[in-house]
Order: structure tokens, then C-alpha cells, then sequence
């Protein structure tokens, strides 16, 4: 008897689809590494040259570091040190901002998920809506409030607009309806603690995760926030960073031919203060990545 053995095909290499698929994700990373990625390295790599060298040398070479250290003194002595002005204006903005946005975004959020009262939806609502809206569209109504109170001008007329947080008060919001216990609160009620230790010694510490993401969006936003402070604040040693960034851009003769001569922000200076603003936002994401997982996946299942 013969045993007739079936011979195997040899593999021709990876189906037409997925060798498609593959072709498609590296034609997207290219397309990000042109548009996202080399920006950023240009930028890195901008104060480390001369203003001629950025225009003749390769765009993403190295100059020296003796460069970089004239480009920090430059920036740094522009208006006898307004960059130092406008970084601690941004950190009293953002940091006033963010105390008052936790102060009112988590307990409007936690009454709005767990307790009952007349308007509740409305005010669900209102929130929801006011959230979808583009910021710009609010500011001249806010502007006219600020000025009915003579605001304009002051530290409260950027404090005051950015510590109403209403995306903070929706994401607080979905984690108590969705992801805080009843039973432990039906059990600490039974065991005599009312409305103000459930909150204060059970609600908030089950709550960090997604207190920590919005503080992160709400530093962020009030961080990197340039309209409103541009209309309401009339002075130059007022400004936060972004503000004065605008001003920077103004003084570079390479953007403005009106320029005055003899300034030393060029832009190897401008590009060195764009890595200085978001210097503090990238140390604050590398330090709390952790938090910022725990809170996005907070409201992520039910009890």
C-alpha cells in the first residue's frame, strides 16, 4: 500500500491586506512625522543657531551651545526682563484659577450626580451647553460683565472667567453618577455621617483620579489661554506668557519690518521662549501621567 503524502505550499509572504494595511499606518506616521514631529525638532534646535544660520543651514542641524546661552540673555534682558513678568504672571493665573476651579467644579458636580432638587436638569443642561460652546463666543459678554465691575485690567478679570469650569463640573459629574458606590454611602449615612463628611471623608478620596485630570485640562487651558487676557488686561508688565509671546512676535523684525533696530529678539530668541511657555505643561504631564490614566478610565465602568 503507498501513502501519498500531500505536499505543503510554500508561503508567498503576507496577505494583499494586510500588506494594504501596513502601507496605509506608515503613510499616516510619515504624514504625522512631516507635520508634528519635525516642527517640534526645529523648534529644539532653532536657538541653538544664528539668525543667518537658520535661514542658510539645514533646518534641522546643530548650531553650539554658546548660542543658546546668547539667545537666554537676549530674551531674558528684553525689557529689562519682562519674560520673568510674564512667567509669574501665568503661574498667579493659572494657579489662582485652578484653586477656584477645584473649589467649584467638584462639589457642583458631586450635587448634580447625587442629589435631587428643583432646576437640577436645567442646570445639567446649561452646563452641557455652555461646555460645547467655542470660548471666543463668550468673551464679549464677559468682557462687558468684567467691566460693569470695574475688573478690567486687574488679576480677577483672568482669575475669575477661567475658574468657572464647566467641562471640570461635567467630568466630575459622570464619575459620581457612574463610578461612586451607593451602598457605602447608604452604610455611612446608617452610620450617622451626614451630607458634609460623605463628601469631605468618602467622596473626595475616592474621587483623586479624576480631581488630578481636572486640574491637568484646567492648568493646561488657563495656562495656554491668550484671548481673553489679551482684551482685558491693558499693560504690558500684566501679561501672562502668551500674551507677551504676541508681543515677542511683534519685536522680531523677521515677522514685523516695522520692528525697531537694535532689538535682540530674533528667532532663535522667539523660538527659545515657545520651548520656556511650554516647558511648565510638559513637566506637569511627565509628573502625573499616572493620575491622568486612573482619571480617564474613572468613569469607565459602573458599580
Amino acid at each position: 500500500m503507498t501513502v501519498h503524502v500531500a505536499a505543503r505550499r510554500p508561503r508567498t509572504g503576507r496577505p494583499p491586506g494586510r500588506a494594504v494595511s501596513a502601507l496605509v499606518v506608515g503613510v499616516l506616521l510619515a504624514v504625522l512625522l512631516v507635520f508634528f514631529v519635525l516642527p517640534v525638532v526645529w523648534v529644539l534646535l532653532a536657538p541653538s543657531k544664528t539668525a543667518g544660520q537658520i535661514v542658510h543651514d539645514a533646518p534641522l542641524s546643530f548650531g553650539s551651545f554658546g548660542q543658546i546661552g546668547a539667545a537666554w540673555r537676549h530674551l531674558f534682558s528684553f525689557q529689562d526682563g519682562a519674560m520673568l513678568t510674564w512667567l509669574r504672571n501665568s503661574a498667579i493665573y493659572a494657579g489662582g484659577s485652578l484653586v477656584l476651579t477645584l473649589a467649584t467644579s467638584v462639589p457642583a458636580g458631586y450635587a448634580l450626580a447625587l442629589t435631587r432638587f428643583r432646576g437640577r436638569k436645567t442646570l445639567l443642561m446649561i452646563t452641557l451647553v455652555t461646555m460645547i460652546m467655542p470660548s471666543a463666543t463668550l468673551v464679549l459678554p464677559v468682557f462687558l460683565e468684567l467691566n460693569r465691575f470695574h475688573l478690567i485690567g486687574t488679576v480677577w478679570s483672568v482669575i475669575l472667567p477661567f475658574s468657572f469650569y464647566p467641562f471640570g463640573v461635567y467630568l466630575v459629574y459622570i464619575y459620581f453618577a457612574t463610578s461612586l458606590p451607593r451602598d457605602l454611602l447608604s452604610a455611612a449615612r446608617m452610620d450617622g455621617c451626614n451630607e458634609w463628611q460623605l463628601f469631605s471623608r468618602i467622596a473626595l478620596p475616592l474621587a483623586k483620579p479624576v480631581i488630578g485630570l481636572v486640574a491637568f485640562f484646567s492648568f493646561v487651558g488657563n495656562w495656554n489661554n491668550f484671548f481673553l487676557p489679551y482684551l482685558v488686561l491693558p499693560n504690558s508688565d500684566e501679561f501672562p506668557l502668551q500674551v507677551g509671546l504676541n508681543q515677542l512676535l511683534t519685536s522680531t523684525p523677521s515677522f514685523n519690518p516695522v520692528a525697531g533696530a537694535g532689538l535682540d529678539i530674533t528667532i532663535p530668541e522667539l523660538a527659545l521662549a515657545i520651548i520656556v511657555a511650554i516647558l511648565p505643561v510638559l513637566v506637569l504631564f511627565l509628573f502625573s501621567q499616572r493620575t491622568l490614566v486612573s482619571g480617564m478610565l474613572a468613569g469607565a465602568t459602573k458599580e
